[in-house]
């Protein structure tokens, strides 16, 4: 009579998964495998099979040991991951699951293992890329000198840096999946979930709110908070991302207001870096081109320091619009376009009520509007248009046109240049594209704000 199980697995050779039956008694060996397994283990024909010991296949002694172990014990074995030794040095991943399985009479007993192979090195590979990218992003988080939490729709925290631990006196452990309730006064506990659930709600985030915080030991400290939603791939609000800086010291001095302001957005910044990179160093690169056209205005530091800074933000909106849409190749659907044009408005909204010595969320707000009236998003024109808005809108060109993004080749700053010059005075603020085109001549044709 034939094998049933051999019969099975002689009409799975074209499954991708490798299927096997090793006898363990009367004498050791493969009796039944498909075609998938054979190469899995870089064989060419199934015949080849008939010296390799099944313990052979395992890299690592010690998941030999582990696997016949749970085997011997339990009689099966689910999942169980190692390194698969194959021919010619070939070590792959994969993932077993077997049973041991008697058969035969009494007088003539046998043993066997029946069990699956799946190579799941792309598996190994994508969580390895996953470990890397979570080690990057918490070495970032714990170098930052700022409490910084994520909560999930619950409010429960799933996620602080390394200041927020120290600043808690408590236990990594002993603080994820807890709520403020168990760290602050019912009242100062109620506020924060009000917040909380306001940004949830709402979408909006809350940036740079002043808070006094009854501390374990009975005093008081003042906290510069930031607060915003978090996103998943569909533009679904799945949490949100806190900021929180200590300004004790600091409360009564508006410099200092200002700072705390200052770097609580560029922790948003930050965010946007670990999100869209091309975005953000395309925020850091703006800011250098609007600085060095306001040096060459001849403007003081403080209006200097807002161009600057409105540089670095601008496009601090696209952090709410999904990935796919922000660097998709080839033309955008007029949904798509439109989803894109609210960054700005999304920006505006961030920092229009936080007070600034300048008008930084009306200079975001305007950097998309052109002379003649054909920007948006309210279709500006000359005159109405801040002359930093200005600066910011032919910076942001000259930098885009010129630089490489994920949907497209750099066009270089030729092309950037007579985009401008052909706009100058229609579009563009003549006087700032001829401050331009010297600087560009000035450094022998070449992205002057790369040096």
């Amino acid at each position: 009579m034939k094998d049933t199980f051999h019969l099975n697995i002689s009409t799975c050779d074209n499954l991708g998964i490798g299927l096997f039956k090793y006898a363990l008694s009367p004498r050791q060996g493969f009796t039944a495998s498909n075609s998938t397994l054979v190469k899995m283990l870089g064989c060419s024909s199934k015949k080849e099979l008939d010296g390799i010991k099944i313990g052979d296949l395992f890299s690592d002694a010690k998941d030999r040991g582990s696997f016949f172990n749970t085997l011997d014990k339990n009689g099966r074995v689910e999942f169980f991951e190692f390194i698969l030794k194959g021919k010619q040095g070939k070590n792959i991943w994969v993932a077993v699951t077997a049973s041991r399985v008697c058969s035969g009479s009494k007088r003539k007993p046998a043993e066997h293992i029946e069990g699956i192979i799946e190579d799941i090195s792309s598996h190994k590979q994508m969580e390895e890329k996953l470990s890397l990218e979570r080690d990057f992003l918490q070495g970032l988080l714990d170098n930052i000198p700022d409490a910084i939490y994520f909560k999930d729709r619950q409010n429960r925290i799933i996620k602080v840096n390394k200041y927020y631990v120290q600043g808690s006196k408590r236990r990594y452990e002993d603080i994820i999946g807890k709520t403020d309730f168990d760290f602050f006064p019912p009242e100062q506990a109620k506020r924060m979930f009000e917040d909380d659930n306001f940004v949830l709600n709402s979408g909006n985030p809350i940036v740079g709110k002043i808070e006094r915080n009854l501390l374990p030991d009975g005093s008081w400290s003042q906290v510069i908070t930031t607060k915003i939603p978090m996103y998943d791939k569909s533009g679904k609000i799945i949490g949100t991302m806190g900021i929180t800086r200590d300004m004790t010291a600091y409360a009564h001095l508006e410099r200092e207001r200002l700072s705390m302001l200052i770097n609580a957005l560029m922790v948003l910044g930050k965010a946007l870096e670990m999100r869209d990179p091309y975005t953000s160093s395309h925020n850091q690169n703006v800011a250098i081109i609007s600085e060095k056209i306001a040096r060459a205005l001849g403007w003081d530091e403080n209006r200097i320091l807002g161009i600057r800074l409105a540089g670095q933000l601008h496009d601090l909106g696209k952090i709410s619009i999904p990935l796919d849409i922000l660097n998709k190749p080839g033309k955008l659907s007029n949904i798509e376009y439109s989803l894109i044009k609210e960054h700005v408005k999304k920006c505006y909204d961030l920092i229009k009520d936080i007070e600034f010595p300048f008008s930084l969320a009306e200079m975001i707000y305007q950097h998309h509007e052109r002379l003649d009236g054909t920007g948006y998003p309210r279709e500006l024109r000359e005159d109405k248009i801040l002359l930093e808005a200005r600066i910011l809108a032919i910076s942001d060109v000259l930098e885009s046109m010129s630089s490489y993004r994920p949907y497209r080749e750099a066009l270089g700053i030729e092309k950037a240049m007579e985009e401008l010059i052909s706009g100058r005075g229609l579009k563009y603020d003549p006087n700032i594209v001829d401050i331009v085109i010297n600087l560009v001549n000035d450094n022998a044709g070449k992205p002057f704000w790369l040096n």
